[in-house]
């Protein structure tokens, strides 16, 4: 009974209530849901790359086109809320003169996106936009297209449809040339260089009904019917007053392609005169400047085209005016070198690539260095001082050392005192023998006078001999600054053989030399201290052997060439070198002699090193000390 009561209770007013509020809840529930959804599907769509096809008119390298387009796909990837996929291709037939057919290009780009068109399409320059125009229903019918870097002349009206955008340009050719005749006032003629493509005879054509205006003020020379070459060789003999605007050089009248940036650094290279043109793609190589179209500007309006497409905005809505030159501006460089005076130029100019004076460049710099400068003063002063003394020091260095080596001589020169003195008797005892011979052919009645002039020549060749032994010793003995000249070192060595050679016989030492024929030695040296250097390392040889008792006792001196350098090896067939001795038989007062002071191995190494070479000492595998100088090749 109560519970019908309860039921029964309830107003409809209520009820209504109730169910509009669950409609409400169930409607923003599905917005919610809805909301997700979308956002998810967002999601799907910016990690989805986009696909961006990007036609190039003339290549990817080809001036001032490839500048436009790098232009717009920095802006595009900077901009771009979702990952890129930016394919390119190049329109090859533009740059002919007489352009091919163009369906196999057609059925080329048909391959590659066919069942997945790109998701927008840019051409870049008039040729890219008129190729697809003419093929759009062939190949992309629904892909919006972004018709970009094309002057506005170059675009089929007729053929635009909702799905095309254009970011065009225009080209204001009176406004380019009176940019000339303000800048350089004098100016009686103006060169045009410009190529024979398609495109180029079209624009040839719209500057000559465009500058008529002009045609009374100065006179224009059209270098369209030239190869690109005989551009150059009239550009370099132009008359006075004259200036050079470059248009486009894309194919010569040879049929020869040109890159553009080449093209004008060549053309740049030889002109006598100033160059202008109103793109500014090769501004900063060899042009003056002027208005020029901008490529940032135009980068980023086709930037922002094309983002707003690929959002979902509709082409046909998408509008752009062309854009015009943007504010003059011009390279310093130029103007410098064509005596430009920039009051010539037009009010609000921007001048670049100008050189700052040193104080623009460097102010802080500058002051600092001035402030330093008294400082850098004293400590030059002192230094110079610290140098002047360390160069004493070693000329006083190199004194002792001539002189220890003086002495370390007298006493080598002391133990071929009987081979010195065998070298001098014998040709002393023929001279005298000779001598005692003419004396008594000369007491006879009728002397041979042919024996006589025999004599005589003996007489002298052993004088010769003699004064030749003297001579090598005085040079030994000779005590003589540190010098340095161009020696051979091959003739250096065999004098040092000849002392010595009769003191090995002696011992009964064989002692052999080996120098290669028709090889370059020439060192530049101290000829008396390099052959001190020989002269010691061939006693300790002699010295080593006849401690010894050996079979084999000989001494063999051997110079080669390695490299860049004269290497001499003086090996003997002694007892060798203990091994504990190998690291310090260089160091002064080591010696294994009883009466040995240790010193002229030390010489030794100090001369070699004072003439920038090396020493070393080893034991060789069959026996016996081997030391090896190297010394540098002169020159």
């Amino acid at each position: 009974m109560s519970g019908r009561n309860s039921i029964a209770s309830i107003k409809p007013r209520d009820v209504a209530a109730t169910l509009l509020w669950l409609g409400v809840v169930l409607w923003w529930l599905n917005l919610q849901l809805g909301q997700v959804a979308a956002a998810e599907q967002r999601d799907v769509d910016r990690r989805e790359p986009k696909r961006v096809l990007l036609l190039h008119s003339f290549g990817r390298d080809f001036l001032p086109w490839s500048e436009y387009a790098r232009s717009i796909k920095l802006k595009l990837q900077q901009r771009s809320p979702w990952p890129l996929d930016i394919q390119e291709h190049t329109l090859l037939t533009a740059r002919f003169t007489t352009p091919g057919p163009e369906g196999p290009f057609v059925e080329y780009l048909r391959s590659i996106y066919q069942g997945r068109p790109p998701d927008i399409i840019m051409s870049v320059g008039g040729p890219a936009a008129g190729f697809v125009q003419r093929h759009r229903s062939d190949l992309f019918p629904k892909a919006p297209m972004v018709l970009t870097t094309v002057e506005e002349r170059l675009i089929d009206r007729a053929r635009l449809t909702e799905k095309d955008t254009v970011v065009s340009v225009r080209n204001d050719f009176v406004t380019a040339f009176s940019n000339v005749l303000q800048v350089l006032p004098e100016t009686r003629t103006i060169a045009l260089v410009i190529g024979t493509s398609t495109l180029e005879k079209f624009w040839l054509d719209e500057v000559k009904k465009d500058v008529k205006p002009l045609e009374s003020r100065v006179a224009f020379v059209w270098y369209n019917d030239l190869p690109f070459d005989e551009i150059l060789k009239r550009a370099s003999a132009l008359p006075p007053d004259t200036a050079l605007f470059w248009g486009l050089m894309s194919v010569d009248a040879a049929g020869v392609v040109h890159d553009g940036e080449s093209a004008l650094r060549r053309l740049s290279a030889v002109a006598n005169a100033p160059i202008f043109c109103f793109e500014e793609s090769f501004f900063g190589h060899g042009i003056v400047g002027g208005p020029m179209h901008s490529v940032a500007e135009l980068g980023e309006k086709t930037a922002g085209a094309a983002i707003r497409i690929l959002g979902g905005e509709k082409p046909a809505d998408v509008k752009m005016e062309p854009i015009a030159y943007a504010a003059p501006k011009y390279d310093w460089r130029e103007l410098q070198r064509w005596g430009i005076s920039e009051s010539n130029l037009q009010q609000g100019s921007e001048v670049v690539f100008r050189e700052p004076s040193i104080w623009e460049k460097h102010r802080w710099q500058v002051a600092l260095v001035a402030a330093v400068i008294l400082i850098q003063t004293g400590l030059i002063s002192g230094l110079l001082h610290e140098r002047r003394a360390r160069r004493l020091a070693e000329v006083e260095s190199r004194q002792r050392l001539a002189e220890l080596a003086h002495v370390n001589r007298y006493s080598a020169v002391g133990e071929l005192t009987a081979s010195i003195a065998h070298e001098l008797n014998q040709p002393l005892g023929s001279i005298l023998t000779n001598a005692e011979t003419a004396e008594l052919m000369l007491k006879g009645a009728s002397p041979d006078l042919r024996e006589m002039r025999e004599i005589l020549a003996d007489i002298r060749r052993d004088d010769q001999r003699a004064s030749e032994v003297i001579r090598r010793l005085r040079s030994m003995l000779r005590k003589a600054p540190f010098e340095l000249r161009d020696i051979d070192l091959s003739v250096a060595v065999r004098e040092v053989m000849g002392f010595v050679r009769d003191l090995a016989a002696g011992r009964n030492i064989q002692l052999s030399f080996y120098a290669p024929p028709d090889t370059d030695l020439h060192v530049k040296g101290d000829p008396i201290q390099l052959q001190q250097v020989m002269l010691n390392l061939i006693l300790n040889a002699l010295d080593a052997i006849s401690e010894v008792q050996t079979d084999k006792r000989e001494v063999s001196v051997i110079m080669s060439r390695s490299a860049n350098h004269a290497e001499i090896r003086v090996g003997d067939t002694g007892p060798g070198i203990a091994v504990a001795d190998l690291k310090t038989i260089f160091d002064p007062f080591f010696t294994t002699k009883p009466e040995g002071m240790g010193m002229g191995l030390a010489i030794v190494r100090t001369i070699v090193e004072a003439h920038h070479g090396t020493i070393s000492a080893e034991n060789q595998p069959f026996g016996g000390a081997l030391f090896t100088v190297r010394l540098p090749l002169a020159g």
